[in-house]
This record gives C-alpha cells, sequence and structure tokens, in this order.
C-alpha cells in the first residue's frame, strides 16, 4: 500500500486520535502517526497543537522517523519558538551522534530552523561538525554557515566560521570544496558592506581548479561562478587558468558548459587579440555553444540568449556556423524568433546569399509574428551589408507584390530605413510603396509611409493629395503617424510652397488647436513660428540633411553587455537585464564588469550607430530641447558607466572611468570670459564656517570650519583659536574612514600658537581612501593633535563638493538611463521658500557641478533635467520642478544608489537658498 492513505482520512477529532497515537509505546504506530501529521502539514492543515508531542518522537534510532520530525520542526519552529527550546538537548546530542547521516541530519535542521533563541545553541554543534572526519557531515556543515549568516551576519564573523570556511577550500573532499565555494559565494553576495568578506588568491583558485575535475556538476558550477569572480594577476594566470577549465566545455550538462564558457570570456579580455591561445579558445568555445542547441527547446532558448550575448562581444567565435540557427519547422516560436536576431547578428558578405535565401521562406510562414521578423531582418541585413543591399531591396519588392498585408507593411517600415542608409539609391521603388497606400492600418507602418512622402515629396506628382487623405482621419490616428504628418506636411510646403499652403495652415490649426497632445502641440507651434518668422532657417531645420543610421541599432550598450556577461548562465543573460534591474535588496549582488583588455588587443574607435529616437517617449521629446550652446557630444559608451549600482559602488569604491568630452560643456559666458581675460570664475557656494570643536570640549582650543571645493580640489578651511593660558604647538589632523573614502592629501600647516591668538589653515583632501558606511553618510570623524592632548569631533561633509566636474550626461544617455533605473528607486523632495528663476537656479547648480541637461516648460511649470557624478563614481539624474510666483519646488531623484538621496537634497537646499 502506499503512502496515499495518510492523506485520506476523514476521522472527527483527528488531533486527538493524533495526539494518542504519538504517545503510543509502540515505535510502529508512532511512526504511522507522525506520518499521518506530515500529511496533514502537506495539505495546509494547522497541525501546530500537537507540537511538544512530535518533540517527544525526536528520541529515536529510527532515521525515518527522525527526518519527518525534523522536517515538522522546520516548518512549526516560528510560530512555536518557545517551544522548539525543548528540541535543542536532542538536537546537540543527534550532532555528536556515532551515525554520520544524523550528525549532518541534526546540523541541517538547527540551520533551517530561523529561531535565534536556537541558533545561539547552534555554534558549538556546527564548529564540531565542520571538522567533522565524515566529507557528507563537513559538506552539510558548510551549507548550515550560510544560512546562519542568513539569520546573524555578526555571529559568523564573531565565531570564526569564516575562517573555517577558508579552511574547507582546502579539504581533500572535491564536494566540501564545492559547497563551501558555495557558501563564501552567498556570503560575500549577502555582505552588508559590499565587499567581499573572503577574498581569494592564487593557491585558493589553484585548489578549486584541482577540485573542478572531481566534483558532481553542480560542484562544478559552484566553482566555475566562484573563479568567474576572481581577477587573475597577469595574462600568463589567466592563461593557465583558462588551459584548466577548457575541458569542462566538454560536459554533458548545459549549466556546466555555460559557466565554463561565462569564465573563459571573462579571461580572454586579458589576454592580447594577438595570441594564440584566444584563436583556440574561439575555435573551441563554438563546438559546446552548437551542441546546446539540440537539447530540449526550453534549454535552447537559454542557450540562444547566452549565445546572442556572446555573438554581440565575440562574433568570430560563430561565424562559420551560421546553419545551425536556420530554424526548423517544428521549433518553437520563442525559439525561431531568438535564432533569427542571431542569424542578422553572424550575417557577413560570405555567407548573405545564403541567409537572404532563407529568410525569403521565412516570410512565406503562416505564423504572424515570425513572418513580420523575418521581414524586418531582411532591411537588417540590408542596413549591415551594403553590397547585398540591392538584394535585399528586390527581395522586400517581392514580398511587397505578394499583397498579404502584414508583410506589406513590415516591409515599408524597413524600406524607411533602407532609404535613410543609402539615400539617393532606392528612391525608384516609391511609386511601388505608394500603390498600398489605403492598405496600411499599422501606426508604424503608416508613420513610415508618410514620412517617406514627406521626405521625397519633390518625386512624388500627388504628393499633396497622398498626405491630404491621411489627414482626413487625423484625430483618430496614433500620436506617431500625427507628428509624422505634422512634419511631412511642413516639408512639402518647403518644397513647394505655392500649391501647399492651404495644406499647410490646415495641418497647424490641427495640431496647435484642436490636439490635447502637449508634444504635437509643442512641434506645431515651432514650426509655425518657423515659417512665419524665417522660411528660410526653416527649411535649414526641417529638410536639414538626416545622419546615416549605420550597422545595427539594436546592439546592447557596451558597459551593459560586459556586465552581461559576467552573468551568463543566469537569469540576467536570458532577460539581457542587469541583476539590478530585476532583483531587489541584497540579492542583486555586487555590479560586475569584464576586466579592462591587455595593452595589445586595443581595437580601433568605429563609429557609434545612430539610434533612431523612438517618438513616444515623452521624456524624450523632453530632452529633444537645447538649453542654448551646442549639446555636449555623447561620452564613449565603453567608459561610461551610468550603472554603477548599489551601496556596493558607494562603500566599495573602485577606480574612477574616465569620461570624455562631457565636461564644461555648458560652461557660462562668464567662464569663457574668464578664461580670455585672466578673471577668476564666479565662485561655488561655500558654506559658512561652524564651530566643530567648542573651546570647553578642547581644553582652551575652538576649531571653526567649513568645506570647499575650488578648481576641482576638496578642502576643509578652519580657524583654529587658542582661549587657554598656555601656547599650543605641534598639531596634526587625522580622518577616520567615510563613506566616500576622503582622507587629507597633505599636512596639517599650523604653527605654535600663542595663548588668545588665532590662525587660519586650508587642508587639502583626496578621495579614494579607506571606506566605511557611516551614518549619515556624509558624517567625518576627525581627530587633532597639539601638545596637550588629542580631540576628537564629528562633522557633515556638503554632498556639493563631492560632486565631480565630469558629471555631465549626454541627453540620449540621460533618457536612457531614466527609463534604466526602477521606478522603485526614485526619491522626492520638496523645497521651500525657493528664491530665482529658473535660469538663475540653473546657473548656480552649473557652478556646483550639477549640470542641466534639458529646460522645457511644461503646462506654466519649468522642469530642469539635470545630472551629477559623485566621487565615488555614483551617478544622480534629477528633475527640479518650478512655477513661476510659486516658493514651493519639486525634486525628483533617481539613482542605482537611493542610500544618497537625503545628501543631495541637503544640497540642493543650501545651494537654492544661497
Amino acid at each position: 500500500m502506499t503512502d496515499s492513505k495518510y492523506f485520506t482520512t476523514t476521522k472527527k477529532g483527528e488531533i486527538f486520535e493524533l495526539k494518542s497515537e504519538l504517545n503510543s509505546d509502540k515505535k510502529e504506530k508512532k511512526k504511522e502517526a507522525v506520518k499521518k501529521v506530515i500529511a496533514s502539514m502537506t495539505v495546509g492543515k494547522d497541525v501546530s497543537a500537537l507540537f511538544p508531542d512530535v518533540v517527544n518522537c525526536m528520541q529515536t534510532d529510527n532515521l525515518e522517523l527522525k527526518k519527518l520530525v525534523y522536517l515538522y520542526l522546520m516548518n512549526y519552529a516560528k510560530s512555536q519558538p518557545d517551544m522548539a527550546i525543548m528540541a535543542v538537548n536532542t538536537f546537540v546530542k543527534d550532532c555528536e551522534d556515532s551515525n554520520p547521516l544524523i550528525r549532518a541530519l541534526a546540523v541541517r535542521t538547527m540551520g533551517c530552523i530561523r529561531v535565534d533563541k536556537i541558533t545561539e545553541y547552534l555554534c558549538e554543534p556546527l564548529r564540531k561538525c565542520l571538522k567533522d572526519e565524515d566529507p557528507y557531515v563537513r559538506k552539510t556543515a558548510a551549507v548550515c554557515v550560510a544560512k546562519l549568516y542568513d539569520i546573524s551576519p555578526s555571529m559568523v564573523e564573531d565565531q570564526g566560521f569564516l575562517d573555517q570556511l577558508k579552511d574547507l577550500l582546502s579539504d581533500s573532499n572535491p564536494m566540501v570544496v564545492a559547497n563551501a565555494v558555495a557558501a563564501l559565494s552567498e556570503i560575500n553576495e549577502a555582505s552588508v558592506s559590499g565587499r567581499p568578506l573572503v577574498e581569494m588568491n592564487a593557491p585558493t583558485i589553484n585548489k578549486l581548479l584541482t577540485a573542478l575535475n572531481e566534483c558532481t556538476e553542480w560542484g562544478q558550477v559552484f566553482i566555475l561562478d566562484a573563479l568567474s569572480n576572481y581577477s587573475p594577476r597577469d595574462s600568463r594566470e589567466a592563461h593557465s587558468i583558462c588551459e584548466r577549465i577548457t575541458p569542462r566545455l566538454a560536459h554533458a550538462n548545459a549549466a556546466v558548459v555555460l559557466s565554463a564558457v561565462k569564465v573563459l570570456m571573462k579571461l580572454m579580455e586579458m589576454l592580447s587579440d594577438e595570441t594564440e591561445l584566444v584563436s583556440t579558445l574561439s575555435r573551441k568555445l563554438a563546438p559546446p555553444l552548437v551542441t546546446l542547441l539540440s537539447a530540449e527547446p526550453e534549454v535552447q532558448y537559454v542557450a540562444l540568449r547566452n549565445i546572442n550575448l556572446v555573438v554581440q562581444k565575440r562574433p568570430d567565435i560563430l561565424k562559420h556556423e551560421m546553419k545551425v540557427f536556420f530554424v526548423k519547422y517544428n521549433d518553437p516560436i520563442y525559439v525561431k524568433l531568438e535564432k533569427l536576431d542571431i542569424m542578422i547578428r553572424l550575417a557577413s558578405q560570405a555567407n548573405i546569399a545564403q541567409v537572404l535565401g532563407e529568410l525569403k521562406e521565412y516570410a512565406t510562414e503562416v505564423d504572424v509574428d515570425f513572418v513580420r521578423k523575418a521581414v524586418r531582418a531582411i532591411g537588417r541585413c540590408a542596413i549591415k551589408v551594403e553590397p547585398s543591399a540591392e538584394r535585399c531591396v528586390s527581395t522586400l519588392l517581392e514580398l511587397i507584390q505578394t499583397k498579404v498585408n502584414y508583410v506589406v507593411q513590415e516591409a515599408i517600415v524597413v524600406i524607411k530605413d533602407i532609404f535613410r542608409k543609402y539615400p539617393n539609391k532606392y528612391e525608384s521603388i516609391i511609386s511601388t510603396l505608394c500603390e498600398n497606400l489605403d492598405t496600411l492600418d499599422e501606426p508604424e507602418a503608416r508613420a513610415s509611409m508618410v514620412w517617406i512622402v514627406g521626405e521625397y515629396a519633390e518625386r512624388i506628382d500627388n504628393a499633396d493629395e497622398l498626405l491630404d487623405s491621411f489627414l482626413e482621419g487625423f484625430h483618430d490616428e496614433n500620436a506617431q503617424v500625427q507628428l509624422q504628418l505634422l512634419t511631412a506636411v511642413v516639408k512639402l510646403f518647403l518644397k513647394r510652397p505655392a500649391d501647399t499652403q492651404g495644406l499647410v495652415q490646415h495641418v497647424l490649426s490641427l495640431a496647435t488647436q484642436d490636439s490635447d497632445n502637449p508634444d504635437l502641440r509643442d512641434r506645431g507651434f515651432i514650426y509655425w513660428r518657423l515659417l512665419s518668422t524665417d522660411p528660410a532657417a526653416a527649411k535649414e531645420v526641417v529638410l536639414a540633411d538626416k545622419p546615416l543610421i549605420s550597422e545595427e541599432t539594436d546592439l546592447l550598450e557596451p558597459t551593459l553587455l560586459d556586465e552581461l556577461i559576467c552573468h551568463i548562465s543566469s537569469l540576467a543573460s536570458v532577460y539581457h537585464k542587469p541583476p539590478t534591474a530585476f532583483v531587489e535588496g541584497r540579492g542583486a549582488g555586487v555590479r560586475k564588469s569584464l576586466p579592462a583588455r591587455s595593452a595589445g588587443s586595443e581595437e580601433p574607435q568605429t563609429q557609434q550607430p545612430t539610434v533612431i529616437p523612438n517618438q513616444d517617449s515623452l521624456i524624450g521629446d523632453l530632452l529633444s530641447m537645447d538649453i542654448g550652446g551646442p549639446p555636449a557630444p555623447a561620452a564613449p559608451a565603453s567608459s561610461l558607466d551610468l550603472l554603477a549600482g548599489g551601496l556596493d559602488v558607494l562603500l566599495g569604491g573602485g577606480p574612477e572611468p574616465a569620461v570624455g568630452g562631457v565636461a564644461g560643456a555648458t560652461g557660462s559666458a562668464t567662464g569663457l570670459l574668464g578664461d580670455i581675460f585672466g578673471a577668476a570664475p564666479p565662485p561655488s557656494y561655500v558654506p559658512p564656517k561652524q564651530c566643530w570643536l567648542p573651546a570647553d570640549k578642547g581644553k582652551g582650543l575652538e576649531i571653526w570650519g567649513t568645506f570647499t571645493r575650488q578648481n576641482g580640489q576638496l578642502r576643509i578651511d578652519m580657524t583654529f583659536s587658542n582661549k587657554a593660558m598656555q601656547a599650543m604647538s605641534g598639531f596634526a589632523i587625522q580622518l577616520n574612514k567615510n563613506s566616500f573614502g576622503v582622507y587629507p592629501a597633505g599636512a596639517l600647516s599650523v604653527g605654535a600658537l600663542a595663548a588668545g591668538a588665532r590662525t587660519d589653515a586650508s587642508l587639502p583632501l583626496a578621495v579614494g581612501g579607506p571606506v566605511q558606511r557611516m551614518d549619515p553618510l556624509n558624517n567625518l570623524q576627525v581627530a587633532v593633535k597639539n601638545n596637550i592632548d588629542v580631540f576628537y569631533f564629528a562633522c557633515l561633509i556638503p554632498a556639493h563638493v563631492l560632486f565631480t566636474d565630469d558629471g555631465q550626461l549626454d541627453k540620449r544617455v540621460f533618457l536612457t538611463t531614466w527609463k534604466e533605473i526602477p521606478a522603485a528607486n526614485e526619491v522626492q523632495h520638496t523645497i521651500q521658500n525657493v528664491i530665482g528663476t529658473a535660469d538663475s537656479i540653473a546657473q548656480k547648480m552649473t557652478l556646483n557641478n550639477i549640470y542641466t541637461i534639458a529646460k522645457r516648460n511644461v503646462e506654466g511649470q519649468d522642469m530642469l533635467y539635470q545630472s551629477l557624478k559623485l566621487t565615488n563614481n555614483i551617478w544622480v539624474l534629477l528633475e527640479l520642478k518650478l512655477q513661476p510666483g510659486n516658493p514651493e519646488a519639486t525634486l525628483s531623484l533617481k539613482s542605482r544608489t537611493v542610500e544618497v538621496a537625503s545628501c543631495i537634497f541637503q544640497a540642493y537646499e543650501a545651494i537654492i537658498k544661497s
């Protein structure tokens, strides 16, 4: 008879009957009763009333019964903590049992019971189990340390368990090593400081590599993940690790293969591209990745998402494997779409004929989503592989002739992009496109067709009639189509003003008077003013040459791609998003990035693709407004680390990336004239001095001080007063570890101070020193020593002196980053008693390294979009709403590290009211 009988009981007074059975003298009856209790617990019945009776059953030699009782304890200990204490003695006794299975079971269960009172008793048994003679007990105890750290981090550190875990890395049993690695990895990720509590070094890594060959598959995954977090000292060590990991690529388990790929991709960054090893590894990486595509569809999809990242980073690895990405008839749609994406990434002049043949066949499939993607893929191939453009256009025309509605619409969308890429080359097909105008019913296709008609109006005889037909249902059109119609009609008027005056007046009236879309209204007003005041200027603006679309515009941003490569074989590599985007709290872990490439592997600078902005984006439209002067050049994506996230960066410091070309792009006229005539630039805000050390606490020494930042140099300006009866000398200063790593960059220059005398001193400061979380974050503890005594005091560093002068973002980067940061990371603050206009406030902010990216007036409110960067590379994005005549302003802040918000808000209050 099966165990299902335990789930079918319908007795009345069941709890009472179970209670008597649990107290039975017969062992078999007792075991049957516990099984019934567990069955009831499993289906959701409350059997917590039986807690003392079940605990009494712990005193048994029967392993099966003991396991069942432990299972019950884990479930109910939290709701009955006082009763759970009754079981402690049995746990401690079981940890010294002669049977290793019972010892391991006891320590595992104690680790799973998250009750503080029991945790106190866990330490001694756990310490013994970590040194147990049986490897099964040691490996179970290793995982228990990680569970204990989750309950009480301080206890693990104080009791020396971390050192014992580190010792287990040298264990003779590979599974013990694997579990120790897994526990340490989890503890490092959960570390409050954001820094690894246990650093890996070369000897430890060597031991892990030795254990790698003998572990189970999941043990190998744990060890490979730990190796991926290790940065070798030089290319020779990286070379050695690569050679010892390469055999894992032949493993049958997909998780092991992908983990090995992750480690090798990271280590290849440290090797020069010219070395033979890199080309050898590239050849060896292809077969295991291809083999993953013969697994079941779900594994294929995960493999394809990871391969997509690998191909973007190193396309050479799979350049000869195009055929394996050809779609099979029985592939699920999610696999088909992913394969299609990789085919386009691998498309080149050598294989384009083969690819186009496949894509043309896909475009005749029955699955609508797949057909759309295939048609769009043909257009992307035309943009990517220039010699094939003509063949791609011919293929698209053939597809348009099929008259299949959704095929025609997708073809028109991609042909618009082809016109952008190859101007004055394929315009002869416009007449064919115009024949299909009436069949278009999707906003994107209609908007693309309208753009084509407006852009090439001089070549289309009846362009005015075509656009007029769209205007009949103007109010029912999608916002994207309305915006394109407005622009297309203005283009037509500028090209053929004589016979289109009525048309342009009609569309401007529709856009400005009858529409409630602010983007459309504003664009209409701009065109109206341009046309009425200076038609020549309007022509220069509206008919300006469009930037060419270069290659693919859907590639991941380089810093994000580097981070995702470090997360291959995890959810981040499937979502193509960093962990911080979908995991809240400590589970997001420390932000990872690839090591800097070795000197020999620097790649030539390639032109960044021009991305066509999405017109649906309100912020995008706001940011498209200039605020005086040319826009700041975009920072090189590879060096701009915008998403430096979490308190781990705030507390961990790290090397500061070089951000080129963004500093000072909106320097005011005053600043420029100052440079020419040698005049000093306007000063940034300096807080008034405060009394940091009163004379009664300093034995007659009184210290007043403030912080300043001049020409990029952070300083403490102090006034020392001697109110004692004796002279003071031998002054020295020391700063404690702090959140921003601020430390003295020179000695304190204060000479002998006679009784009643006072003197000023300025101490230069630097950042990048030891870091420690302070509360509040900008708290600084200072010690000043002289011939009398050592005096201690604390002061607050005003946040604005920590703002760097390279904190200005390009508008498009600002927009992308604002969208990337989750809404949960947005904080608002109201500023009272605001004085001044938006322009004067923006100027004040610029002097203090808060850069205005864009300014916009929305419904009478002035909106300033601003960015700043702290000395420890944390970026902060802000939106300041001001209403003329209203003394209140609303400040919205977005950052990966919202802990800095209160400091930033204090800085804004001080600067605005200065």
